[in-house]
């Protein structure tokens, strides 16, 4: 019976490990302790706020602000449902327009099709402020101001979500393709069958990059939602810090509740992202 003797580590490649474990400490650190501090705030009362701000546990432990929230005084609820009703529309027109686009571009031949793609690549270096007084104009001449479709279709028509698919579907084998093709199936069968199943990660991190987004976009809902009642939760968020007073703790605990339905959404789709980032490159 032979034995199996551990692999030595060599002091330089120990110190390299050592060193690269360091620094994936402080970067844990750096993203989990905002998270924490946030979260022990909003268990704080006002006063501990301002007399203990870096204190690691609340002195009272106090569940206030999340009371405050609950008793309606601010519709941080219909906040809420406005951002997953927006974020979930807009993730769904961008999956079915960019994926569509994507296939055109990575797999059918037309004349130009490079000139439309270095089109579409161009507009991903404009910053998107030019793009504010353009969108409005036409969210107003169609009627959508104060409307949840102000908010999801504009931001539906972005490049991004073109680029990563194509990229992907670049990428996959067109061996499969040909093949049903030879079994007589067509471009839009091939698109809906084959395809698409196969660009599942890509799609599940398209749409939590796309999801994201909405959810965190905080200067476009400010002009074009008007009435307290339906502001996404973002620009709802503000409305929390008074003109002349802030309540830190209930401004943490909307944060903490802004937080969960990400969370969940990253927990939920983590497998696809990383499927996705292990098998998609970058070809043309």
């Amino acid at each position: 019976m032979t034995t199996l003797t551990p692999r030595r580590v060599s002091g330089p490649a120990r110190l390299r490990r050592g060193a690269l474990y360091a620094a994936l400490i402080v970067v844990a650190l750096t993203i989990i302790l905002p998270l924490v501090w946030i979260v022990i705030t909003s268990f704080k009362t006002d006063t501990d706020v301002i007399s203990n701000p870096y204190s690691i546990l609340p002195n009272p432990f106090s569940v206030d602000a999340y009371g405050t929230l609950a008793s309606g005084q601010q519709p941080i609820f219909r906040w809420l449902l406005n951002s997953l009703v927006a974020a979930t529309l807009q993730t769904v027109i961008v999956l079915v327009t960019a994926s569509m686009g994507a296939y055109a571009l990575a797999r059918l031949e037309f004349k130009g099709k490079k000139f439309i793609f270095g089109l579409i690549i161009g507009t991903l270096l404009v910053p998107p402020v030019i793009f504010l007084i353009p969108n409005y104009l036409i969210v107003q001449n169609l009627g959508w101001l104060d409307t949840l479709w102000a908010v999801s279709v504009p931001g539906a028509a972005g490049a991004f979500g073109i680029f990563f698919l194509r990229q992907f579907f670049v990428g996959l084998p067109t061996e499969i393709e040909e093949a049903a093709r030879i079994d007589g199936a067509g471009d839009i069968r091939i698109f809906l069958q084959i395809v698409l199943p196969l660009a599942k990660p890509a799609l599940s991190t398209l749409a939590i990059l796309t999801f994201l987004g909405n959810w965190n976009d905080f200067l476009w809902p400010i002009y074009v939602l008007l009435s307290p009642e339906n502001l996404t939760l973002q620009p709802g968020l503000s409305q929390l810090q008074g003109a002349y007073s802030t309540h830190f703790s209930i401004v943490m605990a909307g944060a903490v509740i802004a937080s969960v339905p990400v969370l969940v959404l990253f927990s939920l789709a983590q497998k696809q992202i990383v499927e996705s980032v292990a098998s998609s490159g970058v070809k043309g």
